[in-house]
């Protein structure tokens, strides 16, 4: 399965350490944008980025519609990056796993599918590629790293309880 991934996804899979397990079951493609954001600091999620990007598990595509871009934008006042990884997964036709706000809202409004990294984390489990005490320790790193509301996190407590 192919998925666009925005840099907040990127970098807080790779934060928490669980984009290896990622990159084994999707195929994740990034424009150039969400490549720079996520690997122009020497932070140690950064570096883990650029090695999968160095083994090809990741792939940087370009994004070809200026014109959706720029309307995007300006439509939902995004950020480029964030902007561009939309652009590509309208143009590719395909699912974007993106954490911000403003972005998952656009694709709301735009009825593009999206994931998240929440999302992801319950689907490793569900799946068994990772196990509970695993999958709540992640949980944890995310309710740290990322910008959730306690009401999310407490959700997918309760979804990796039930394993549902």
């Amino acid at each position: 399965m192919d998925i666009i991934f925005d840099s907040s996804t990127l970098i807080l899979l790779s934060k928490i350490e669980i984009i290896g397990k990622v990159v084994k079951h999707i195929h994740i493609l990034i424009p150039e944008a969400v490549k720079d954001e996520s690997t122009r600091k020497n932070w140690l999620d950064a570096r883990h980025i650029v090695s999968l990007l160095n083994e090809n598990s990741i792939t940087v595509e370009r994004v070809k519609g200026k014109k959706i871009l720029n309307k995007l934008r300006d439509d939902f006042k995004l950020h480029a990056v964030e902007a561009e990884a939309i652009t590509l997964a309208i143009e590719r036709g395909i699912p974007i796993a993106v954490d911000d706000l403003q972005a998952i809202k656009a694709c709301k409004v735009l009825n593009h599918p999206f994931t998240t990294a929440i999302h992801l984390l319950i689907t490793l489990h569900d799946n068994g590629i990772i196990n509970n005490e695993i999958a709540f320790a992640k949980l944890e790193k995310l309710s740290y790293y990322g910008r959730y509301k306690q009401k999310i996190i407490e959700h997918a407590r309760d979804k990796l309880e039930r394993g549902v």
